[in-house]
């Protein structure tokens, strides 16, 4: 039990196999040593056992906030998904934002733990610290919209006011590898096949129905001055300013164009550093802008929703009208994101933006990963190049209207090629010998950074726990922000600890849960007064920053129970000095990986990707069977 501030003390554990229900406490020692949201979430799957199947009734899935949820604390709306990845075989968490965290919390759960699987189709019903299982027979087959439109009546809620869903599509049912959740603003728990699990369970949907009933901080004052100083920091920030700065104005795909004049966005399956290159190398009409958040704002923006206690309103909301095979549709979606537009956009060789909506509402309606739906039609695109897909069928370069239908033939498994690319870019690669076509780590596919280019995202893909992300460690805020300082975007010196120190500081914030875009304002000096301010405890900075470290090591020990070491931080073989040179501003430019690792390594104190029996030890991490390696071995020499 806790009394902690900014808890409820209350979790749900449902046995869908049974269809029992349980509530119990929150350790005390571990929300000190885990804070809650990811760490807290990790601790339950570690707790499971890192030798469960994905998709086996065995798996667990935590759903859980974290104690600033909820909260007067700015950009506190989200949510932590946290689980096995059937995509990857590595813990994994992935989180949303928008209302559906706090609602929760507001409805008297810190999280969700659910294990088994369900004879039938169930959703969960949540008001007033309970749940209830409810039949989904129903709702099984629809998209994320009409289950959304059907439970809202059903629970006679609003969206809005009173109610918020999670809910997996198609995809999530089918067992796409890279399905995910879906909330009723079309926020997604994205990576790692959360969805995957989900479906594997015969869960559709979680429905909150709550009043608005916020935590108060244990410790007002200190709170107060927490809250203030991180107000005041977000507004003067150039990036985070509510309607003037850059996030705020145009979104996260304020990016697209400045990752196109650096040479730093991957495009054509990350065979160019950027469009200008493609277009220049082989003449076709290509060009980023077309698909940028200014573009976006000044043609298509309809609306700037908002999450929980957030002034900045990244989210753009966009109608189109577009022709799809002589038929005119209308779109209004939410959101056009730079992940999304990347993928399925220029690195799918097109930068058509009233498709790439469409494409985005698709992927969102079937409940699939837009970073991996693009990513992994990329790879059909190159690999039908090279005559690897006679046999399931080809898909040529920026063909959209095929893009387009090729997103719900995916989520419903329909046709060969749908079935194989729902595998994910792994076992597709295993199957067609089409390794060098996957720009995936550890089984996921990159995001909208080239490593060519900033050179910390290199080694971020690499060492991220969940597979390629660059939300475990987001080095561009320095590479290309100057957050907290400017660092040279092609220098791969200094790389490897500056990553370390970004990924234990977002594991902070992904455990409070917070939005990772504070850390463009905010530092931890906030984050040390309203984390005690809510809690009541008296954390110095260091300590905070060590508890990062925690969960961080705590995941890193989960892979490498599951078989994970630092063979497996690796990059695509293109990026590396063998593979495709840098064009344009990033001429000749490759990933200095090894040397990265080294350093992240020593920094670490791991041995060969491996968390030591000693470090595990020194962060209080209960160490079971540890892993048998001593901080004094050493790796094992390359092979010649």
């Amino acid at each position: 039990m806790t009394e902690l501030g900014g808890f409820q003390d209350r979790v749900a554990r449902v046995d869908l196999s049974d269809g029992s229900v349980g509530y119990e406490s929150i350790d005390e020692d571990d929300a000190k040593k885990y804070i809650g949201a990811r760490g807290l979430g990790v601790k339950y799957v570690f707790d499971q056992g890192p030798d469960v199947d994905p998709l086996g009734p065995d798996n667990l899935l935590a759903v859980m906030n974290g104690p600033l949820s909820g909260t007067q604390v700015t950009m506190s709306g989200r949510v932590a998904v946290c689980t096995k990845s059937p995509l990857t075989g590595t813990v994994t968490d992935s989180h949303h934002g928008g209302w559906s965290g706090a609602r929760l919390k507001w409805a008297g759960f810190d999280g969700l733990l659910f294990e088994g699987e369900a004879d039938e189709p169930v959703y969960a019903y949540i008001e007033d610290g309970e749940l209830e299982l409810r039949d989904a027979s129903h709702l099984w087959g629809k998209g994320v919209h009409e289950t959304r439109d059907h439970l809202e009546e059903e629970v006679d809620g609003a969206y809005g006011k009173n109610l918020s869903l999670m809910a997996i599509g198609p995809g999530g049912e089918n067992e796409v590898k890279y399905a995910c959740i879906i909330n009723e603003d079309d926020r997604a728990s994205g990576r790692g096949g959360t969805g995957c699990v989900m479906g594997s369970k015969n869960l559709k949907a979680i429905v909150i129905k709550s009043s608005t009933k916020m935590p108060q901080p244990a410790d007002p004052e200190t709170f107060k001055e927490g809250h203030q100083q991180a107000m005041k920091a977000i507004q003067e920030s150039d990036v985070t300013a509510p309607n003037e700065g850059g996030l705020s104005m145009y979104g996260t795909n304020v990016l697209m164009n400045i990752g196109e004049e650096m040479d730093g966005l991957p495009t054509k399956n990350g065979q160019y550093t950027s469009t200008e290159a493609m277009r220049d190398a082989e003449g076709v009409d290509i060009d980023a802008e077309r698909v940028s958040g200014e573009n976006v704002r000044e043609n298509i923006l309809v609306d700037e929703p908002t999450c929980h206690s957030c002034p900045v309103a990244c989210k753009k909301e966009v109608e189109v009208q577009t022709m799809h095979k002589g038929e005119e549709m209308n779109v209004r979606m939410e959101s056009y994101e730079y992940e999304s537009a990347y993928a399925l956009g220029p690195n799918s060789g097109h930068t058509d933006r009233d498709a790439v909506a469409l494409m985005i509402d698709r992927c969102n309606d079937m409940g699939v990963d837009t970073i991996e739906t693009g990513n992994m039609m990329a790879m059909a695109m190159e690999m039908s190049d090279e005559g690897k897909l006679e046999a399931e069928g080809e898909l040529e370069w920026g063909d959209a209207e095929t893009m387009i239908d090729l997103i719900e033939r995916i989520g419903r498994r329909e046709d060969d090629l749908a079935d194989l690319l729902a595998e994910g870019p792994r076992r597709v690669a295993e199957q067609k010998a089409a390794h060098d076509n996957s720009l995936a780590v550890k089984g996921q596919t990159i995001a909208a950074y080239d490593p060519r280019c900033m050179k910390g995202m290199g080694i971020g893909y690499a060492t991220s726990n969940r597979g390629a992300c660059h939300l475990r460690g987001y080095t561009p805020a320095a590479e290309i922000l100057g957050i907290p300082e400017k660092v040279d975007p092609y220098e791969y010196e200094g790389k490897g600890e500056l990553t370390a120190a970004f990924q234990d500081l977002h594991a902070i914030s992904d455990s409070f849960d917070i939005c990772k875009f504070n850390a463009f304002a905010e530092g931890i000096e906030e984050y040390v007064l309203q984390y005690n301010g809510m809690t009541g405890l008296d954390v110095s900075e260091d300590e905070l920053m060590e508890t990062g470290e925690r969960i961080y090591n705590l995941e890193r020990y989960y892979n490498n129970l599951a078989g994970f070491d630092g063979t497996d931080d690796s990059l695509p073989a293109r990026f590396l000095e063998d593979g495709i040179r840098g064009q344009g501003a990033s001429e000749g430019e490759y990933c200095e990986l090894e040397e990265m690792k080294a350093e992240y390594y020593d920094h670490r104190g791991w041995v060969d990707g491996v968390v030591p029996d000693e470090k595990l030890e020194e962060l209080e991490i209960d160490i079971g069977p540890g892993t048998g390696v001593s901080a004094g071995d050493s790796p094992a020499p390359a092979d010649d």
